[in-house]
């Protein structure tokens, strides 16, 4: 698709395809496809904490209502909260402003359903045929014309709802540290967390426009190891940008993997007997699989992405999934990750079963991974490179069941990303070395 990326419209502000004039005519496609479900559709809007997220939402608003439809406008608040506002108030169809984990000159857009899912592909499909489409209708004039209003209690309602998900359990007796990264959660994290009875310390909360993510948050983690130590703290927890995701840090100052959070979570859930199946990502380690399967919990795998962690989710009945990157859907509360929700959730188990964060994953044998991501000039499909593929085959039937070789390319920048998984450190190190220096003869 020309728009739509795995994670909706991408890009660098103010340039194509998030330039004022394209935006508008996104606005018009969203506005049009909105009136699926309404003669007259409302269309929820909220953002990040970019300084361009005004020249997206200005131009936006424009082509919304220009095309007929009305708008509601929630300001900075995590993209969380807009997919479970966008059900709560009724609105036909939620759009998030934001690049999430992406630096500030990036920004994008991205679209929740009725019932706050993401819109699958399908959907984006049809969106973006509206976006090309030449259309010959008149302009619409009058009463015609959608209105456009802001929600003054958006914030208070996304906070009453994300301390809920704790249900009558307090935080009272643990501290915590939280990085807002400059982004979605800095007006709203420290309230819930406090307002729950947890000793809460916050950092990077005064976004400016441009410090979004700059040094912070949970591409950053290493801040927040620095003052969950110093402040000797039960756990730190980092979000990135737009705060669906969440980064762990435990008392000792280490940052835990994404993957023993995934088990940590599932375990707990399983012992409560509200899991089913786990479902995670491709990226996930293959340790999860089998250290699961000693607590009789099987490992659902499916395409990078949360939103295809939430179509699995709601196709088979499973309670949680996520992504090793930090993306935890509980799908008893949320419709997508929610980095807030996910902190609280962890957060509970360190209360209910009395133990420190270092101990959450005790059970979970992961196997070695090494990942890289090359630039690249153009997506050539894997076949296309006789020399890589060659290579991923071979050491592909070397590691057998014990481990694999991935190859994707990203769907937000011109990266291949290359995943390689052992049981052993130098076999791992060995393979991706030998699957770059391929990579790199084919690009030549």
């Amino acid at each position: 698709m020309e728009f739509f990326g795995t994670d909706g419209i991408r890009g660098v502000a103010n340039q194509y395809p998030l330039d004022p004039v394209t935006i508008v005519k996104i606005g018009a496609a969203i506005a049009a496809y909105a009136k699926n479900y309404a003669e007259r559709p409302r269309v929820l809007i909220g953002k990040d904490t970019r300084l361009s997220g005004y020249l997206v939402e200005n131009a936006l608003t424009s082509g919304i209502v220009g095309a007929g439809a009305d708008v509601m406008l929630i300001g900075p608040l995590p993209t969380p909260a807009i997919a479970h506002l966008t059900r709560s108030m009724g609105a036909h169809l939620g759009v998030v402003i934001s690049a999430s984990h992406n630096p500030a000159p990036d920004n994008g857009i991205k679209l929740f359903d009725r019932d706050g899912h993401k819109l699958s592909v399908e959907q984006e499909e049809e969106i973006e045929s509206l976006i090309l489409a030449k259309s010959e209708d008149e302009r619409l004039t009058g009463t015609q014309i959608g209105k456009a209003r802001r929600i003054d209690d958006a914030r208070g309602r996304y906070i009453e709802y994300a301390k809920s998900t704790v249900a009558d359990q307090n935080l009272d007796g643990l501290s915590v540290v939280l990085d807002c990264a400059n982004g979605a959660a800095s007006p709203i994290a420290k309230s819930i967390y406090a307002e729950l009875g947890a000793h809460t310390i916050v950092y990077h909360n005064t976004p400016d426009g441009v410090n979004i993510n700059e040094g912070c948050g949970a591409l950053h983690p290493k801040f927040l190891a620095e003052k969950v130590k110093e402040h000797n703290a039960d756990i730190g927890i980092a979000f990135d940008g737009d705060a669906d995701r969440a980064i762990f840090v435990d008392e000792r100052g280490e940052v835990i993997d994404g993957d023993a959070i995934l088990y940590a979570i599932a375990h707990r859930l399983a012992k409560d007997q509200a899991l089913g199946s786990l479902v995670v990502t491709t990226y996930s380690n293959m340790g999860l699989d089998s250290s699961l399967r000693e607590i009789g919990v099987d490992v659902i795998r499916v395409a990078c992405g949360d939103k295809f962690v939430m179509e699995a989710m709601r196709e088979g009945g499973h309670s949680f999934g996520g992504e090793n990157s930090g993306h935890l859907i509980f799908g008893n509360h949320s419709t997508t990750g929610d980095g807030i929700v996910a902190g609280l959730q962890i957060m509970r188990v360190l209360k209910k079963d009395n133990i420190p964060a270092s101990r959450l994953a005790e059970g979970y044998i992961p196997n070695v991974q090494v990942l890289n991501a090359v630039e690249v000039r153009e997506k050539i499909p894997l076949e296309q490179l006789p020399k890589t593929n060659d290579v991923i085959q071979r050491c592909q039937e070397e590691l057998a069941e014990a481990g694999r070789v991935y190859f994707r390319y990203s769907g937000t920048e011109n990266k291949a990303r290359i995943l390689v998984e052992a049981k052993e450190q130098h076999q791992a190190d060995r393979i991706m070395a030998e699957v770059l220096d391929a990579l790199n003869e084919d690009l030549r």
